[in-house]
This record gives structure tokens, C-alpha cells and sequence, in this order.
């Protein structure tokens, strides 16, 4: 892996769909670099602090979201001086997103009063009453044809298809949810997954007529659904729950074929290679090494030797470590929180929050743990390889952590004083962002071979 030097950032980081430029704020500056050789290619200066960046699909557009103000801002690369600015006035603005043609900004207001679809080409509006949340409850389809748009009025859900190319309201229906938590269409477009809020365990399955497919409940008593992921297939539908089981449903008959606990001691019968990471002292062979008294007075306080982190396989049983969330708190950190498939739909990684510091790694077509790492310091991010299986995470450290099926391996950041604390594939898969509070870099990947055997050396 060879790294860049580091920039400075303040705020959102994200590489463009192209994967030709790296968006970065800086304070009220929008910085666009070139992914190769990270040169600025273009600089917008905004009138405020930028608080998110996004985007179009077609990477032409850029919108910036001046929450503080509360205002939007957009951008074009081939335009350098065409502008745009939203501004909604008293009802501000809470989030903003680009629509799939690359010509819309969907936009919504304070306290989810209305959602507004602004047209950049002839710069009509369309207004959506109530959306149910300001980040949350809309979704778009594969082919960017139609949007579902989550409401409620009355105190009951609401599912608005949308048409993307008139924006007009296709059809409504309501949902049976008591306090819908968010919705996502599946990869083929064929039907819609609505689950509700941590309050009561539903996972509901409509198709675009408003039908329900299937009603899914695994339990009734406790905290519900806390994460829902389609595969990239289209053929699982991944349900991570407050009671530590994630739960794997087919597109068939939608009932669950594999459920998969996250238990605080492994044990035998056990196949999966658990990887824990470890310090080992870099030792240095100083007995032919002279030195003056005064260099040794002065270096008194200084640290004993370089610390090399590596990863060493466990044996089970083995016993992961855990916390116990108070029962007098809401939001309980336990439960999967962190879920994510691997391109070809074969793995899928997560976090029991209550374990933060191991990644469970499940092969789905055997049907069985593949492997567990374990770190030092509770996981920040982990990411799927856009275009292989390999999984990438990071925990605060100066360290990156991988795992391919043939294994898991350790990459240090030589950058002095720099802490990973967030990460984002390029959509080719061709560099990672690494971001630290005030910094960020890029590591440039090697391509992984069909059978490659990896060690911690590496």
C-alpha cells in the first residue's frame, strides 16, 4: 500500500461516483482534488460552514448543505460560474439530497413540515406534506424512475410513489407500522422493505401496488430491528436486532433461512479463524550502539520502542470482551449496529455494540462463521471492497485492518500523529480515504488476486 501525505479538512470528505475527484470541505470552502495526483482542480467558496456534501450521480453537480444557516449550495465542475442557492426561509432546511437524474434537489424542511423538490433546469418546485423524517424514509429505485417518499398525517404511516420524471404522485397506501423507522427498495425494484421503530419488532414487505408481500416479527417483548440490509444480489435481506441475532431472509417465500447469534464466548464446534490483534515491542539490537550521557538525560522521558501491531490467531474457546448497558438509559449500546454485505452478496460483517471491539464476518453460503477480529480499541468503520471481498476497518489507531478470505492482515499509516477515525472506498476500489479530526489522506490499493496469501508482514 503506499499512502499520500495529508490535507487539511474540517468536515465531510467524499470521492465523486466517477471516482475521478475527492470533494473536501475546509471551513467555507468547497476543495475539489483529482483523485490521481490529489492537485485542486476547482475551489468554491460557500457562505458559511459546510455541514454536508453530495454528490449527483453523474458528477457533474455538487450541493452543499449550510445547515447553520440553514441554506444550500450547488456547484458544477464543467460550469465553474454557474451557481445555485436554496434558501427555504422560515421553515429551514434539515437535509438535502440529489434525485437519480442529477438535475433535482430534494430538500427537507425544520420539524419534517415538507419535503420540496427543486428542478435545476427550470427551476419549478414540488412540495410533499409531512415526510416522516428529515435524512431518513426516502428511497429510490435501481432504474431512478420512481421515488418512495415516507409521510404521516393523522398519526398513521404512509407510503408516496413518486414518478421521477413529472414528480407526480403515482400512488399512496398506508403501511401497518406504529412508528415507521425507515424504508429502502429492493436491488431488482420488485418490492419495498419498511421496518418499524426499535419499539416494536415489524418488518414489513410491500410491493410497489401497495400489497404487503410478508409480515416478519421474531419476537414481541423487547427492543426490535436495529439495522435492515439488502443484499447486492437482491436475494437476502439482512435484520440485525436489539436481542444480538442477525436474521437472514430469502426473496422467495421472504421467511428466514439462517439466523446468527453473536455470543460473548466462542466455542467448539467452532471453523472460523478468530484473529486478535496484539502489540509486539520492535526489537532493536543496540549492543554495539553508543551513547553520550547527555543524550541519555535528555531522552530519559521518551518512549521505550516502537510499538508493532500484528494479528495473532486465537484458539477457542475463547471469551470476547463486553459490556452490559445500564437498563436506566435509552438507546441501549448493544444489539447489531453495524452491518454490511460484501459485493458478491457471499459475506456480510457486524458489530454487536455491545462487543464493540469484534467484527463478526458470516459466510453466507455456507451458512456459518467465517471469522472474528478482534481489536484493541472499539471499531469506528469497516467497509466492503467495492469490486472484491475484502474488508477494511478502523479503530482510532494509526492502523489499518483487512480481511480476504484467505485472511487478516495489519497496515500501519506512516504519517506521523495520525489517527484513522473514518474511511470510504473509491468506487472503483482503487484508493481508500483515510480521515483523522483535522486531516485526511489516501491509500492507494493493491489489486487483490483470485488466491493470495496474506500475513501480518504485509
Amino acid at each position: 500500500m503506499e499512502f499520500t501525505e495529508s490535507y487539511k479538512q474540517t468536515g465531510p470528505c467524499c470521492f465523486s461516483p466517477n471516482a475521478r475527484f475527492l470533494a473536501v470541505a475546509v471551513d467555507y470552502r468547497l476543495v475539489i482534488r483529482d483523485v490521481l495526483s490529489l492537485k485542486v482542480v476547482q475551489l468554491f467558496s460557500c457562505l458559511d460552514k459546510i455541514s454536508y456534501i453530495e454528490w449527483a450521480l453523474d458528477s457533474e453537480y455538487i450541493l452543499c448543505g449550510l445547515y447553520k444557516r440553514p441554506m444550500i449550495q450547488a456547484w458544477s465542475l464543467t460550469q465553474p460560474e454557474w451557481t445555485c442557492k436554496i434558501d427555504e426561509g422560515p421553515a429551514g432546511i434539515a437535509y438535502a439530497r440529489w434525485s437519480p437524474d442529477s438535475r433535482h434537489i430534494l430538500t427537507t424542511s425544520d420539524f419534517q413540515l415538507r419535503l420540496t423538490v427543486w428542478s435545476l433546469v427550470n427551476t419549478a418546485c414540488v412540495h410533499v406534506q409531512w415526510p416522516k423524517h428529515a435524512s431518513k424514509g426516502i428511497s429510490f429505485t435501481q432504474d431512478g424512475k420512481f421515488a418512495a417518499i415516507c409521510t404521516r398525517r393523522d398519526c398513521k404511516d404512509y407510503i408516496n410513489l413518486l414518478s421521477c420524471h413529472t414528480w407526480e404522485i403515482m400512488g399512496v397506501f398506508a403501511v401497518d407500522t406504529l412508528d415507521l423507522a425507515d424504508i429502502e427498495w429492493s436491488p431488482d425494484d420488485s418490492a419495498i422493505v419498511i421496518w418499524d421503530s426499535p419499539l416494536e419488532y415489524k418488518v414489513l414487505i410491500y410491493s410497489p401496488d401497495g400489497r404487503c408481500l410478508s409480515k416478519y416479527q421474531a419476537y414481541e417483548s423487547g427492543l426490535g430491528v436495529k439495522t435492515v440490509s439488502w443484499s447486492p444480489c437482491g436475494q437476502f435481506l439482512a435484520v440485525g436486532s436489539y436481542d444480538q441475532m442477525l436474521r437472514v431472509l430469502n426473496h422467495l417465500t421472504w421467511k428466514t433461512f439462517a439466523e446468527f447469534l453473536h455470543l460473548s464466548t466462542v466455542r467448539a464446534p467452532c471453523y472460523a479463524a478468530v484473529f486478535k490483534e496484539v502489540d509486539e515491542p520492535l526489537q532493536l539490537d543496540m549492543s554495539e550502539l553508543c551513547l553520550s550521557d547527555d543524550f541519555i538525560q535528555g531522552n530519559s522521558d521518551a518512549p521505550e520502542g516502537h510499538v508493532q501491531v500484528r494479528y495473532e490467531v486465537m484458539e477457542v474457546p475463547i471469551t470476547l470482551p463486553s459490556q452490559k448497558p445500564p437498563a436506566d438509559k435509552p438507546n441501549p449500546k448493544q444489539g447489531v449496529g453495524l452491518m454490511s454485505w460484501s459485493k458478491d452478496s457471499q459475506y456480510i460483517c457486524t458489530r454487536n455494540d455491545s462487543m464493540p471491539t469484534a467484527v463478526w464476518i458470516w459466510d453466507i453460503h455456507r451458512l456459518e462463521l467465517a471469522a472474528i477480529l478482534v481489536q484493541k480499541d472499539p471499531i469506528r468503520a469497516a467497509a466492503w471492497d467495492p469490486t472484491c471481498p475484502r474488508l477494511v476497518l478502523c479503530t482510532g489507531s494509526s492502523h489499518l485492518y483487512m480481511w480476504t478470505p484467505s485472511g487478516a492482515y495489519c497496515v500501519s499509516n506512516p504519517l506521523p500523529q495520525f489517527s484513522v477515525t473514518d474511511l470510504k472506498w473509491n468506487s472503483d476500489g482503487s484508493c481508500l480515504l483515510l480521515k483523522d479530526k483535522e486531516s485526511f489522506c489516501c491509500a492507494a490499493m493493491p489489486i487483490l488476486p483470485e488466491s493470495s496469501e496474506y500475513s501480518s508482514d504485509d
